[in-house]
């Protein structure tokens, strides 16, 4: 879909706008959701930031995702002048045309933490990157090596949390500045608890009908006065990538974010059946040597945490959007052990 496809849809008499998944916890699917909700979201994002009528937002993400679309609807919804450049994952390689003397900055931007990395490895990029005010990051873990990249940016980046269901995202969390924290704070009328599972539960009125709950192993903030709604929460990991081995719950991204501070390649934990244990960890990577990738592993990780198998394929399984595709990879593992 491009820009005017999705003009003329967003335009039309129909009161609701096709949006589909992104297809990280499964296949993707259609969902019709409400023009007017996705205003309303769009509202609150540019409150939030502080945005204004004639700042500058830049489309760098395919439309037929929801990040994209309600990049349009802000700029629709909050008169903010919208730049459009093909979404690739060097977003700013050609931008320099667009701005002008009066604007030579951005004002809002969101990508996917492909397209930062990117960014940030080239020098005339990085400062573009640099200059941008307000910057989104979603579709995907930031991991500590890029946090720690962006924390001294002068302007503010924000790594998002939402979904599909959510019309974008519903909080943020600050990446640079003194204020970063591995908290996020909810948008005004947006309220979350924890299911008995221990998953995130997100109350947003204004773009979902009644309480969503969510497959995200989640920690919130108690409220700190009689009657306060729980306001900021982290996000542990999501309920369907746990590996139950030996008794011990694992969360997969932790395998993975312990591992990325010293792993170059690219990998990807999963699990298997394990006869012993019940599951047991294993590590897909598109690297060939796993043994000099085993004895990595031997160094920096807890016993627990440690892969059983580790195993090369060709290209580690990804859905569109860049994140990875969890059943899939599961699969992988399951016919390759």
């Amino acid at each position: 879909m491009d820009l005017q496809d999705f003009l003329r849809e967003w335009n039309s008499d129909a009161p609701t706008v096709l949006v589909h998944t992104s297809g990280s916890t499964g296949r993707p699917k259609p969902l019709r959701v409400e023009k007017s909700r996705m205003e309303a979201s769009a509202r609150m994002t540019c409150r939030f930031l502080g945005l204004r009528e004639g700042d500058s937002a830049l489309l760098c993400l395919p439309l037929d995702y929801i990040a994209g679309k309600m990049m349009v609807v802000r700029a629709l919804t909050c008169g903010l002048k919208l730049l459009t450049v093909p979404p690739t994952g060097h977003p700013l390689a050609d931008i320099g045309p667009l701005l002008s003397p009066e604007s030579p900055s951005i004002g809002l931007a969101a990508m996917v933490p492909l397209q930062v990395w990117n960014t940030l490895r080239v020098p005339e990029e990085h400062e573009r990157l640099r200059c941008v005010r307000h910057l989104l990051i979603g579709g995907g873990p930031v991991d500590d090596a890029m946090a720690e990249e962006l924390r001294d940016f002068p302007n503010a980046v924000w790594s998002t949390y939402g979904m599909t269901e959510t019309l974008s995202h519903i909080a943020l969390r600050r990446l640079s500045g003194p204020e970063a924290s591995q908290w996020y704070t909810p948008f005004d009328g947006v309220t979350v608890s924890l299911s008995e599972e221990g998953c995130l539960v997100v109350d947003a009125p204004a773009v979902h009908d009644g309480p969503l709950v969510t497959n995200d192993i989640a920690m919130v903030e108690h409220p700190t006065a009689p009657g306060q709604s729980c306001r900021r929460f982290r996000i542990l990991g999501r309920k369907d990538n746990v590996i139950c081995s030996g008794g011990v719950k694992i969360m997969m991204e932790e395998v993975e974010r312990q591992l990325r501070r010293h792993l170059d390649v690219p990998f990807m934990i999963t699990k298997a059946p394990d006869a012993r244990l019940g599951e047991q960890v294993v590590l897909l990577t598109e690297a060939t040597d796993v043994a000099a990738i085993e004895a990595l592993c031997r160094q920096v990780l807890p016993q627990f945490y440690m892969p059983r198998r580790l195993l090369t394929v060709a290209k580690l399984p990804l859905t569109e959007t860049g994140k990875p595709a969890r059943h899939e990879a599961e699969r992988l593992a399951r016919e390759l052990v």
